[in-house]
């Protein structure tokens, strides 16, 4: 089966210190999904997924924002979320929970990069529907501790999750599992 444009969420920390470091991994994490002939898609949130956003556009990828806002006007003065470099913003008027669902569900790879609460929502609903999972690790946050959620968790899914400290790497294991084998999610797709 065709997999047609692979979508691949970066889910991660929009606020909060944030490492040089790691801010520059999220830029070379952007750049590795368009060389991948990937788009990206985030929260149309500011942070760590935003500079993976800008990595994307360098490198003439494409970009998608999932924004928790009914508008632009609310999108920017009450979330306080960046419009540039976005190709598509998709205004759900859902709030930040609804946007996770929405965001999780329109991805084929999800990656976790650092993240707080949301990103913990985030993980938890792409684990649950078996999603593909790739995790950023030394980026702090949730990306650091999947490891020892995984087993408290204690429920088979068929979520695959790769782990790796270098984005250029995880991307390229992602997309090459997605390519070659792209998962089942949930039974009802599996029934037909």
């Amino acid at each position: 089966m065709e997999c047609g444009l692979v979508k691949i969420g970066v889910m991660g920390s929009a606020g909060g210190k944030m490492d040089q470091g790691v801010v520059d991994r999220c830029v070379a994490l952007g750049r590795a999904i368009a060389r991948e002939g990937c788009a990206i898609l985030t929260g149309g949130c500011p942070g760590l997924p935003h500079h993976a956003v800008i990595g994307c556009k360098l490198e003439g990828g494409i970009t998608i924002g999932v924004s928790p806002a009914l508008s632009v006007r609310e999108h920017v003065d009450h979330y306080g979320s960046p419009t540039d470099h976005i190709d598509v913003m998709i205004y759900t008027g859902a709030g930040l929970m609804g946007r996770e669902i929405i965001g999780v569900r329109s991805c084929d790879i999800i990656i976790i990069v650092g993240g707080r609460s949301g990103t913990l929502g985030e993980f938890a609903i792409a684990y649950d529907e078996g999603r593909m999972i790739g995790v950023l690790t030394g980026t702090g946050g949730v990306a650091d501790h999947v490891d020892d959620i995984l087993p408290v968790i204690e429920k088979p899914t068929g979520s695959r999750i790769f782990f790796s400290d270098d984005p250029v790497d995880l991307i390229h294991r992602c997309v090459e599992s997605f390519r070659a084998n792209p998962p089942i999610i949930r039974e009802r797709e599996a029934a037909g």
